[in-house]
């Protein structure tokens, strides 16, 4: 028998679906108390957190019509509501981000990259630790210094024991805290977090490859497209020149090529005869 709070929970979903034109499904898992009480404290106001078991999500979801959104919960899920767009509540989302040490275990968000320069670390055992890495060090005064950058993991990879106690030492903190938000349903479309959290600099690069494509299939198909219109008109006179100056018709604009044309024919010519000549 489902119990009354099972009930008030799924109905005070359904409640908030209707109140909000965008949700967002979160995955809690691995967040810090502290930083989930930090992230809402930024947002109040903005976007509204709630944390409900699985169940109780897909059941409501799947009373809202939203079950293609359920899909998408994973780990520990929670409900953020709001009345941004998703792709800025993705923006607020990273403007509140923050850093951890990384403890074994943990898979790191993006390639890690040892810097040349001055470490906190003091000459002694940390040289060797370094080496180990393959990272070139050495001393300068007091402290110990990398002689280059040097690519250490790469991201997906689980941090081990040994490099959990390096970054520690080093004081790098590459563990992302953020809400985990793997997607959002805004007006029947839904969003995944590869979307949602491209760079600017990934879209617009995107936008410029899909715009090329599209010019170069237009143009090989001769759609008749008012941007194309100049580049047909400069293929249909560059074939036009050709074909006029392989003809040798004589017309005001090729004389001068055409000239040119006939001189090196008869360059060729001398030198031809003067070669049977010999």
């Amino acid at each position: 028998m489902v119990s009354e709070k099972k009930i008030r929970q799924v109905k005070e979903i359904k409640e908030l679906l209707k109140q909000y034109p965008v949700v967002g499904i979160l995955d809690l898992y691995k967040l810090p108390a502290r930083q989930l009480f930090e992230i809402r404290e930024k947002l109040r106001g903005k976007a509204l957190i709630r944390m409900y078991r699985k169940r109780i999500i897909q059941r409501a979801l799947f009373e809202a019509g939203l079950e293609k959104l359920a899909e998408y919960l994973q780990g520990e899920p929670a409900l953020l509501f709001t009345q941004e767009n998703p792709f800025e509540l993705a923006r607020l989302i990273e403007q509140n981000k923050s850093y951890s040490k990384a403890k074994a275990g943990d898979i790191l968000p993006e390639d890690l990259w040892i810097r040349a320069g001055p470490t906190p670390l003091p000459p002694g055992p940390a040289i060797g630790l370094l080496q180990k890495f393959g990272i070139q060090a050495g001393v300068e005064g007091e402290k110990v210094v990398v002689r280059a950058d040097k690519l250490i993991a790469k991201a997906g990879e689980e941090v081990s024991p040994e490099l959990a106690d390096l970054l520690g030492k080093l004081d790098i903190k590459p563990i992302q805290l953020r809400l985990n938000l793997l997607a959002a349903w805004d007006s029947g479309l839904i969003y995944t977090q590869d979307l949602l959290f491209k760079s600017r600099d990934q879209w617009l690069h995107e936008i410029q490859e899909s715009a090329s494509s599209a010019l170069s299939l237009a143009f090989s198909l001769k759609w008749p497209a008012a941007p194309l219109m100049p580049l047909y008109l400069s293929e249909a006179y560059q074939h036009a020149r050709a074909l006029a100056l392989e003809a040798g018709i004589e017309v005001k604009e090729l004389l001068p090529d055409l000239l040119a044309l006939a001189a090196a024919k008869a360059a060729s010519l001398e030198k031809f005869l003067n070669m049977k000549a010999q």
